[in-house]
């Protein structure tokens, strides 16, 4: 029991958990705003409005900063971390979706004897949108956990 507390009391690790729940309910509410019908496994799943990578990371370095100093190591590695998941978060992982799109529909054509031309967009990405709102949805999580509780 003494862990969980311990557990409970690590502000970074709680601001962090909090926005990931945060974003991925958020994520999941406006999925069924839009299309007009719940879908659970947004709860789990990737992508989306807000990027939840973006807002996790984005929570515990901002939480870091806070309980440890902006001037801390520990700080440096995570802002660093939160960097470079939000750019992935913009480029690779939004890249790999699209192309599942692509094979998706070479599928379907095959299927169906067609023939499907395609060129491949190498840029893509979780909109810039999606990563800024995951990351001040983060950011204003952190301060909250870390100057509220």
């Amino acid at each position: 029991m003494n862990t969980l507390n311990l557990l409970l009391q690590n502000k970074i690790l709680l601001s962090a958990g909090i926005a990931w729940c945060i974003s991925q309910v958020s994520k999941t509410v406006l999925y069924a705003i839009i299309f007009h019908h719940l879908d659970l496994s947004r709860l789990r799943g990737d992508g989306g409005m807000p990027s939840s990578h973006s807002a996790t990371v984005t929570a515990a370095a901002v939480s870091c900063g806070v309980v440890c100093g902006i001037d801390s190591a520990i700080f440096a590695i995570a802002f660093l971390f939160a960097a470079i998941t939000c750019h992935d978060a913009m480029n690779s992982r939004r890249e790999i979706g699209k192309h599942s799109v692509v094979l998706n529909e070479l599928l379907k054509s095959i299927e169906r004897e067609e023939s499907l031309e395609v060129v491949l967009k190498e840029f893509v990405g979780h909109t810039p949108l999606q990563v800024l709102v995951g990351m001040t949805l983060g950011a204003v999580i952190a301060l909250l956990v870390c100057w509220v509780f």
